[in-house]
Protein backbone atom coordinates (compact mmCIF):
# COMPACT_ATOMS: atom_id res chain seq x y z
CA UNK A 1 0.00 0.00 0.00
CA UNK A 2 1.33 3.26 -1.12
CA UNK A 3 1.57 6.07 1.39
CA UNK A 4 -0.34 9.75 1.36
CA UNK A 5 1.84 13.04 1.59
CA UNK A 6 1.80 12.31 5.33
CA UNK A 7 2.36 8.92 5.63
CA UNK A 8 -1.10 8.34 6.08
CA UNK A 9 -2.94 5.26 3.70
CA UNK A 10 -3.25 6.26 0.29
CA UNK A 11 -6.63 8.39 -0.68
CA UNK A 12 -7.05 8.56 -4.18
CA UNK A 13 -6.96 12.07 -4.20
CA UNK A 14 -5.05 14.37 -1.62
CA UNK A 15 -4.04 17.83 -0.84
CA UNK A 16 -2.10 19.58 1.56
CA UNK A 17 -2.22 23.30 2.21
CA UNK A 18 -3.32 23.90 -1.46
CA UNK A 19 -3.11 27.80 -2.42
CA UNK A 20 -3.92 29.20 -6.18
CA UNK A 21 -3.54 33.22 -6.40
CA UNK A 22 -4.18 34.74 -9.45
CA UNK A 23 -3.14 38.99 -9.64
CA UNK A 24 -1.20 40.67 -7.14
CA UNK A 25 -1.56 43.70 -4.66
CA UNK A 26 -4.96 45.21 -4.41
CA UNK A 27 -5.95 42.98 -7.14
CA UNK A 28 -4.82 39.96 -5.77
CA UNK A 29 -7.20 36.88 -5.50
CA UNK A 30 -6.95 33.88 -3.54
CA UNK A 31 -8.98 31.48 -5.68
CA UNK A 32 -8.00 28.63 -3.37
CA UNK A 33 -6.44 29.51 0.13
CA UNK A 34 -5.14 26.88 2.23
CA UNK A 35 -6.69 24.01 1.61
CA UNK A 36 -6.47 20.61 2.93
CA UNK A 37 -8.50 17.71 0.94
CA UNK A 38 -8.36 13.43 1.43
CA UNK A 39 -10.81 11.99 -0.81
CA UNK A 40 -11.34 8.00 -0.45
CA UNK A 41 -11.24 5.77 -2.63
CA UNK A 42 -15.10 5.04 -3.94
CA UNK A 43 -16.32 8.10 -2.24
CA UNK A 44 -19.09 10.77 -4.18
CA UNK A 45 -18.03 14.01 -3.27
CA UNK A 46 -20.04 17.40 -4.22
CA UNK A 47 -18.09 19.98 -3.46
CA UNK A 48 -20.49 23.04 -3.73
CA UNK A 49 -20.84 26.66 -2.89
CA UNK A 50 -22.00 30.20 -5.07
CA UNK A 51 -20.30 31.03 -8.47
CA UNK A 52 -16.52 32.75 -7.71
CA UNK A 53 -15.96 30.65 -4.44
CA UNK A 54 -13.26 28.62 -5.83
CA UNK A 55 -14.38 25.29 -6.69
CA UNK A 56 -13.98 25.06 -9.91
CA UNK A 57 -10.47 26.35 -9.71
CA UNK A 58 -9.93 23.43 -6.83
CA UNK A 59 -11.44 20.99 -9.07
CA UNK A 60 -9.17 21.95 -12.23
CA UNK A 61 -5.94 21.83 -9.62
CA UNK A 62 -7.15 18.53 -8.30
CA UNK A 63 -7.51 16.89 -12.04
CA UNK A 64 -3.61 19.01 -13.09
CA UNK A 65 -5.13 21.33 -15.62
CA UNK A 66 -3.92 24.39 -13.54
CA UNK A 67 -0.53 24.50 -11.70
CA UNK A 68 -1.27 25.46 -7.92
CA UNK A 69 0.55 28.98 -6.85
CA UNK A 70 2.09 26.69 -3.25
CA UNK A 71 0.80 23.15 -1.46
CA UNK A 72 1.15 19.83 -2.85
CA UNK A 73 -1.63 17.01 -4.54
CA UNK A 74 -1.22 13.44 -4.99
CA UNK A 75 -3.25 11.39 -7.32
CA UNK A 76 -3.27 7.57 -6.41
CA UNK A 77 -0.13 8.56 -4.14
CA UNK A 78 1.78 9.99 -7.22
CA UNK A 79 2.70 13.37 -6.88
CA UNK A 80 1.14 15.73 -9.42
CA UNK A 81 2.40 19.51 -8.16
CA UNK A 82 5.40 18.75 -9.72
CA UNK A 83 4.77 16.89 -13.01
CA UNK A 84 6.15 17.89 -16.24
CA UNK A 85 3.79 18.85 -18.73
CA UNK A 86 4.17 15.37 -20.45
CA UNK A 87 3.47 13.18 -17.66
CA UNK A 88 0.53 15.42 -16.70
CA UNK A 89 -1.01 15.00 -20.06
CA UNK A 90 -0.50 11.47 -19.62
CA UNK A 91 -1.92 10.96 -16.39
CA UNK A 92 -4.65 13.28 -17.28
CA UNK A 93 -5.76 11.09 -20.19
CA UNK A 94 -5.28 7.73 -18.18
CA UNK A 95 -5.77 8.47 -14.77
CA UNK A 96 -8.73 11.23 -15.05
CA UNK A 97 -11.98 11.65 -16.15
CA UNK A 98 -13.12 15.32 -17.06
CA UNK A 99 -16.78 16.36 -17.40
CA UNK A 100 -17.57 19.86 -18.09
CA UNK A 101 -20.70 21.77 -18.23
CA UNK A 102 -20.23 22.99 -21.54
CA UNK A 103 -19.71 19.00 -22.96
CA UNK A 104 -16.56 19.91 -24.71
CA UNK A 105 -18.00 17.21 -27.84
CA UNK A 106 -16.59 17.36 -31.28
CA UNK A 107 -19.26 18.46 -33.41
CA UNK A 108 -17.94 16.27 -36.41
CA UNK A 109 -18.36 13.00 -34.66
CA UNK A 110 -20.64 11.14 -34.08
CA UNK A 111 -21.45 10.05 -30.23
CA UNK A 112 -19.62 6.99 -30.23
CA UNK A 113 -16.68 8.41 -32.09
CA UNK A 114 -16.69 11.12 -29.25
CA UNK A 115 -16.30 8.26 -26.67
CA UNK A 116 -13.62 6.09 -28.61
CA UNK A 117 -11.55 8.99 -29.36
CA UNK A 118 -9.57 9.34 -26.04
CA UNK A 119 -9.13 5.54 -26.36
CA UNK A 120 -7.85 5.85 -29.39
CA UNK A 121 -5.41 9.08 -28.68
CA UNK A 122 -4.18 6.14 -25.61
CA UNK A 123 -3.69 3.96 -28.44
CA UNK A 124 -5.83 1.17 -27.62
CA UNK A 125 -7.09 -0.48 -30.92
CA UNK A 126 -9.65 0.33 -32.55
CA UNK A 127 -11.93 -2.55 -32.50
CA UNK A 128 -11.36 -2.62 -28.26
CA UNK A 129 -12.26 1.35 -28.25
CA UNK A 130 -15.34 0.81 -30.38
CA UNK A 131 -16.60 -1.89 -27.87
CA UNK A 132 -16.13 0.22 -25.04
CA UNK A 133 -17.39 3.23 -26.49
CA UNK A 134 -20.80 1.56 -27.20
CA UNK A 135 -20.81 -0.24 -23.83
CA UNK A 136 -20.60 3.00 -22.26
CA UNK A 137 -23.53 4.56 -24.38
CA UNK A 138 -25.32 1.19 -23.37
CA UNK A 139 -25.05 2.37 -19.71
CA UNK A 140 -25.66 5.76 -20.01
CA UNK A 141 -28.94 5.08 -22.00
CA UNK A 142 -28.15 6.26 -25.45
CA UNK A 143 -27.16 2.94 -27.65
CA UNK A 144 -29.90 4.25 -30.11
CA UNK A 145 -28.14 7.54 -30.34
CA UNK A 146 -24.22 5.93 -30.96
CA UNK A 147 -24.74 7.29 -34.79
CA UNK A 148 -26.05 10.67 -34.25
CA UNK A 149 -23.89 13.72 -34.17
CA UNK A 150 -23.94 16.33 -31.22
CA UNK A 151 -26.20 18.65 -33.08
CA UNK A 152 -29.35 15.38 -32.72
CA UNK A 153 -29.00 15.32 -29.43
CA UNK A 154 -30.60 17.01 -26.58
CA UNK A 155 -28.54 18.49 -23.84
CA UNK A 156 -28.63 15.94 -21.15
CA UNK A 157 -28.17 13.21 -23.93
CA UNK A 158 -25.00 15.45 -24.89
CA UNK A 159 -23.79 15.52 -21.42
CA UNK A 160 -24.18 12.16 -20.81
CA UNK A 161 -22.10 11.39 -23.52
CA UNK A 162 -19.69 13.48 -22.10
CA UNK A 163 -19.92 11.36 -18.90
CA UNK A 164 -19.53 8.12 -20.91
CA UNK A 165 -15.86 9.97 -22.94
CA UNK A 166 -14.65 10.44 -18.98
CA UNK A 167 -15.33 6.61 -18.21
CA UNK A 168 -13.56 4.94 -21.93
CA UNK A 169 -10.04 4.85 -20.22
CA UNK A 170 -11.41 3.69 -17.14
CA UNK A 171 -10.14 6.33 -15.11
CA UNK A 172 -9.07 6.59 -10.72
CA UNK A 173 -11.18 9.41 -10.95
CA UNK A 174 -14.12 11.03 -12.45
CA UNK A 175 -13.91 15.01 -11.88
CA UNK A 176 -17.01 16.81 -12.70
CA UNK A 177 -17.44 20.78 -13.21
CA UNK A 178 -21.06 22.01 -12.83
CA UNK A 179 -22.04 19.41 -15.15
CA UNK A 180 -26.31 20.48 -14.56
CA UNK A 181 -25.33 23.78 -15.47
CA UNK A 182 -26.73 24.07 -18.63
CA UNK A 183 -29.36 21.76 -18.57
CA UNK A 184 -32.90 21.62 -17.92
CA UNK A 185 -34.87 19.53 -14.88
CA UNK A 186 -35.36 16.66 -16.38
CA UNK A 187 -32.19 16.60 -18.01
CA UNK A 188 -30.75 17.23 -14.73
CA UNK A 189 -32.71 14.38 -12.96
CA UNK A 190 -31.21 12.29 -15.93
CA UNK A 191 -27.52 13.27 -15.27
CA UNK A 192 -28.13 12.68 -11.14
CA UNK A 193 -29.25 9.38 -11.95
CA UNK A 194 -26.10 8.46 -13.83
CA UNK A 195 -23.72 9.71 -11.12
CA UNK A 196 -25.84 7.73 -8.50
CA UNK A 197 -25.11 4.73 -10.68
CA UNK A 198 -21.39 5.69 -10.63
CA UNK A 199 -21.61 6.22 -6.79
CA UNK A 200 -23.16 2.77 -6.35
CA UNK A 201 -20.70 1.25 -8.66
CA UNK A 202 -17.96 2.25 -6.47
CA UNK A 203 -16.62 4.85 -8.76
CA UNK A 204 -14.49 7.68 -7.32
CA UNK A 205 -16.38 10.92 -8.19
CA UNK A 206 -15.49 14.95 -7.54
CA UNK A 207 -18.51 16.75 -8.54
CA UNK A 208 -18.68 20.89 -8.10
CA UNK A 209 -21.56 22.76 -8.17
CA UNK A 210 -24.02 25.39 -6.92
CA UNK A 211 -26.76 22.95 -7.64
CA UNK A 212 -28.15 21.44 -4.15
CA UNK A 213 -29.83 18.55 -5.96
CA UNK A 214 -26.19 16.92 -6.45
CA UNK A 215 -26.78 16.35 -2.47
CA UNK A 216 -28.49 13.21 -3.78
CA UNK A 217 -25.54 11.42 -5.54
CA UNK A 218 -23.14 12.70 -3.17
CA UNK A 219 -21.17 10.59 0.22
CA UNK A 220 -20.01 13.69 1.62
CA UNK A 221 -20.48 17.36 0.87
CA UNK A 222 -18.15 20.19 1.65
CA UNK A 223 -19.06 23.47 1.04
CA UNK A 224 -16.81 26.09 0.00
CA UNK A 225 -16.59 30.00 -0.44
CA UNK A 226 -13.78 32.73 -0.70
CA UNK A 227 -11.38 29.70 -1.77
CA UNK A 228 -12.06 27.98 1.48
CA UNK A 229 -13.82 25.29 2.74
CA UNK A 230 -15.98 26.31 5.33
CA UNK A 231 -17.94 22.68 6.32
CA UNK A 232 -17.20 19.24 5.55
CA UNK A 233 -19.99 16.24 6.31
CA UNK A 234 -20.80 13.07 5.62
CA UNK A 235 -24.09 12.83 4.07
CA UNK A 236 -26.74 9.46 5.50
CA UNK A 237 -26.72 6.42 3.55
CA UNK A 238 -28.96 6.59 0.69
CA UNK A 239 -32.28 5.15 0.42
Amino acid sequence: MRANLDGTEMSHIQARQLTKRFGEGDSLVRAVDDVDLDVPAGQALAIMGPSGCGKSTLLQLLGGLQRPTSGRIALAGRRIDGMSERRLARLRRDGVGFVFQSFHLMDELTAVENVELAALLAGQAPRRARRRALHLLDRVGLADRAAHLPSELSGGQRQRVAIARALSNEPAVVLADEPTGNLDSAATLDVLRLFEGLRTAGQTLVVVTHDARIAAVADRIISMRDGAFTDDQHVAVHT
